[in-house]
């Protein structure tokens, strides 16, 4: 189901997407073919690694594009556009094809992960929305990941829905959590929607309704008996809220022959706490109680508390998560790299900068993953143009495209292609997953990578080659467009 059945986002972009569409329109360049990737320039957190999620919502977007009269009368308003111009966007539609990297795949700065092939006008005014859903949802579902990595096993709930910045954030969030590996999500739409499961426990105001704590937690018991975990740190967490849960679990959940149950601590030293709350679980012949935490957590949180020996059996995640607090930019962009003449070749673009990080790569391109036969781990991404056709049998030598002296020959190798169509004459021939094989699909990728390009701090770098033919245009543009003069 779509987020908002009846919004129509087409108007969800940047302005200059239609004054460029009314200038290629009046400049005769409406129907000019033409190339644009989208891609990132850095992992968030220093990263060895990102996801990527948010393909299913540009489905939807590109499925549903369309100016209703609304649109059409407001940008008659604006003074700026030929009628023209306003006719042809009355039955505007995208034509184009679309490539893109399958949902849940780890990728790496600089390499396509979304390309665009079609008339100018349309590639560049899906720019905005291809952006925003590409770079939120793979921003959270990048930092879930390495939240789930952390917890190492241990479920992880996504409880962020109050923090996050508006409903969309919040809803789609928890959808891209769930496909980096949280277990669920408080977002009850989110479950509705998405498919992702909503989970929780209880707040603290229902405890503070009721006369006294064991009231409360007898109370919630006799309602939820199958659900029953109870938040023990409103008022003492080891004088009164475990003592009471105890109770509570033994008169109500034991005579109805259930055992399973468990606790949430929200506040103080979560090692501390867990550690006491589970020598009294178990003196009271409590063994399977879970214990759940919460409270601002991320994965150096976790990490600290799993090597304090904190006696935790799972966490509830929420602002540093639904936000990604620590880095909430994803930084992806989007970029022309080729156009295609009047004979239909393509021509290859580049952006030159003094910033060597925003050169573009140009060209009509593909990506393979290289994987080792032996150990089937990922050591490489390899990008080259479209219609070249690399010889998988010989040896592949690997170099780094700036200090190109660093340079590596690999065997006994395989390479599977990272983009696959999407759109083709502007007809969807892309089968979408159902959400729980996306997750599936993103722990067995994740599982491919090495443990080195895994961990959090300084992760082992991972390759992104060019090929030399690749590498030589790119150079070849950047030598040609340095050397001009201007007048």
């Amino acid at each position: 189901m779509d987020l908002h059945q009846n919004t129509n986002y087409t108007m969800l972009c940047d302005f200059y997407e239609i004054t460029m569409g009314g200038g290629y329109f009046s400049a005769g360049l409406k129907d000019r073919i033409a190339y644009f990737d989208a891609f990132f320039r850095s992992v968030p957190d220093d990263g060895g690694f990102a996801i990527l999620a948010g393909l299913q919502q540009i489905i939807d977007y590109i499925n549903d594009l369309s100016f209703s009269e609304e649109d059409i009368a407001y940008l008659e308003s604006r003074g700026l556009f030929r009628q023209e111009f306003l006719d042809y966007l009355r039955t505007f539609r995208f034509t184009g094809d679309i490539w893109a990297v399958p949902e849940g795949t780890p990728i790496f700065p600089g390499e396509p992960i979304l390309t665009v092939r079609a008339p100018a006008i349309e590639a560049q005014f899906i720019e905005t929305f291809l952006l925003l859903t590409l770079n939120h949802q793979s921003l959270i579902a990048t930092k879930s990941n390495r939240i789930v990595r952390a917890a190492r096993g241990r479920p992880v709930m996504e409880f962020g829905s109050r923090r996050a910045q508006g409903p969309s954030a919040a809803i789609l969030g928890a959808r891209a959590s769930y496909i980096a590996g949280c277990v669920g999500t408080a977002c009850t739409q989110s479950d509705r929607d998405y498919g992702v499961p909503a989970l929780g426990t209880m707040a603290h105001s229902w405890i503070q309704m009721f006369p006294d704590e064991y009231t409360a937690f007898e109370t919630y018991c006799r309602l939820y008996p199958r659900n029953a975990t109870l938040l023990v740190d409103t008022y003492n967490v080891l004088k009164s809220g475990i003592p009471n849960a105890i109770r509570a679990f033994k008169e109500v959940l034991w005579p109805m022959g259930i055992r399973q149950c468990g606790i949430r601590l929200d506040s103080g030293d979560l090692t501390y706490l867990s550690n006491h709350a589970r020598q009294m679980l178990d003196e009271a012949g409590l063994e399977e109680c879970k214990i759940v935490v919460s409270n601002s957590l991320d994965e150096y949180i976790i990490q600290d508390l799993i090597q304090q020996g904190a006696k935790i059996d799972s966490f509830g995640v929420g602002e540093r998560l639904i936000t990604a607090r620590s880095e909430p930019v994803f930084g992806g962009v989007y970029k022309l790299v080729a156009i295609e003449d009047d004979s239909g070749a393509v021509i290859p673009k580049i952006k030159v900068s003094e910033n060597a990080s925003k050169i573009t790569t140009p060209h009509f391109k593909k990506v393979y993953r290289i994987f080792e036969k032996d150990s089937g781990k990922a050591i490489a991404d390899y990008i080259c143009i479209h219609d070249e056709v690399p010889d998988w049998d010989q040896p592949l030598e690997l170099f780094d495209p700036v200090n190109t002296w660093k340079r590596k020959t690999i065997t006994d190798y395989t390479a599977r292609e990272l983009l696959v169509p999407v759109f083709k004459d502007g007809k969807q021939v892309y089968d979408s997953p159902s959400i729980e094989e996306i997750r599936d699909y993103c722990a067995r990728q994740v599982d491919l990578l090495w443990e080195e390009v895994r961990r959090f701090d300084n992760p082992h770098p991972y390759i992104v080659d060019l090929s030399l033919k690749l590498w030589t245009i790119k150079n070849d543009l950047v030598d040609q467009y340095s050397s001009k003069k201007t007048i």
